[in-house]
């Protein structure tokens, strides 16, 4: 969430920033308000106490006839300040929900808008693919090759779930195993970590309370299906204190991911290109302030790294204000050209959390005046299906088959996918 005490000492440097993400001036007044009422409240409740404490010193002081109408008297004080309290709590729990619905702060360089339309491109990466015969998408190819069934799927799970088959499961972990072995030479540890969490590390990381209609829960076990790693890999460190020394803290998590992907329909959810359930392996990094915009731009190189070493063709874009998520102060997404939809489409994202997270998590580390709240970045090293998707497409012949770029071959054994 962002720095309360920040806000009150200088609203003026929030009112701007929050505007181009939807946070009206009557938004920042009333919580305002609510901070004022709170601690107001706060000062009441122990200035009663003193004052309860010297009334103590009376009562032993009186005499006997005189000390039981002052006993009596001395009662109101807990009543008081019982009441203070209770209305203390109703209002720390309205500007508690308030500050939950309140998204980072933008980075000043991130462009306005509020959709795929106003990312700005930065750059490109790779060769466009050319094809002198008619390319498919990566459902004719999956279904010819005999590696991918949705139908028989559909029978089991309903739609937006598919069988990988024969090649496509080998080309899913070579995928994996490659994109580990890349991030692991960067220094991110891999992590293998639950499918399931508490809802603390939820609200840790805001998809609570914002996403919750894309989150699968377990009602009757109090858990929820992760949607991405970051989750748990951020939540791992929840209410613990880092050594300066120690940051960066670097991992890689590997997750089965599921999505509700309410509210979405059409091309999209053909194939495996929008599934509810996919595979991941996520960056996630801590840091401090001042190393975190050197990280987000490492991630991104990272990132770029991996996709050409699949020998695809992409962009990366800034994304927009208004398409980023609550906890992003800024995101870039490497988007790959797909032949079958014809168009560019993200595989990856960055994004710098700065201390949004971290203060939700009580994540700090170490300083000489005590302690700091940490910085937290993620990046998608290798977003499975849509990367199975990429290669398939991209890398196509004539004959129907698929020419599997170099870095692939010592995982899969073979040069080239063909039908069974």
């Amino acid at each position: 969430m962002i720095d309360l005490k920040a806000l009150r000492k200088n609203p003026d440097d929030f009112r701007g920033p929050l505007a181009r993400r939807g946070i009206t001036e009557d938004m920042i007044t009333e919580l305002l308000g609510f901070d004022a009422q709170r601690r107001a409240l706060m000062t009441q409740a122990q200035e009663l106490r003193a004052e309860q404490k010297q009334f103590g010193r009376k009562i032993g002081q009186a005499g006997p006839e005189d000390r039981p109408a002052l006993i009596e008297e001395s009662g109101t004080f807990s009543a008081r300040i019982d009441a203070l309290e209770e209305q203390e709590k109703a209002i720390e729990a309205q500007q508690q929900a308030m500050l939950l619905a309140i998204p980072n702060l933008p980075h000043p360089a991130a462009p306005d808008g509020d959709d795929d339309d106003d990312a700005v491109e930065l750059s490109q990466f790779g060769t466009k693919p050319t094809f002198d015969f008619d390319a498919k998408d990566h459902v004719a190819l999956g279904e010819r090759l005999g590696i991918l069934d949705v139908e028989r799927a559909v029978k089991v799970s309903g739609s937006r779930f598919a069988f990988l088959l024969g090649d496509a499961v080998f080309l899913e972990f070579a995928l994996v195993r490659y994109a580990l072995d890349v991030i692991a030479g960067h220094g991110h540890k891999p992590v293998i970590l639950p499918s399931l969490t508490r809802e603390e590390a939820l609200f840790g990381t805001a998809f609570l309370p914002g996403s919750a209609e894309q989150i699968y829960q377990v009602p009757q076990d109090d858990l929820y299906l992760v949607g991405t790693s970051e989750v748990p890999l951020a939540g791992m460190h929840a209410d613990e204190i880092f050594e300066a020394a120690d940051l960066p803290l670097r991992y890689g998590g590997f997750s089965t991911c599921f999505r509700r992907e309410a509210g979405t329909y059409g091309k999209d959810t053909a194939g495996i290109f929008r599934v509810h359930q996919f595979d991941k392996v996520e960056m996630f990094s801590w840091t401090t302030p001042e190393q975190s915009e050197a990280e987000h731009a490492r991630i991104r190189g990272i990132q770029t790294e991996i996709l050409q070493g699949l020998e695809l063709h992409g962009r990366v874009v800034d994304i927009p204000v208004g398409d980023l998520g609550d906890s992003a102060q800024r995101k870039f997404d490497h988007e790959v050209w797909l032949p079958g939809q014809g168009r560019y489409r993200e595989l990856t994202s960055a994004s710098n959390c700065t201390d949004y997270q971290a203060r939700r998590l009580q994540a700090r580390y170490r300083v000489e005046e005590g302690t700091r709240t940490v910085h937290t970045l993620n990046g998608t090293a290798c977003a499975v299906g849509r990367t199975i998707i990429a290669v398939l497409e991209t890398h196509q012949q004539a004959d129907g088959s698929v020419l599997l770029p170099e870095v692939l071959h010592g995982y899969m054994g073979a040069e080239r996918i063909t039908a069974a």
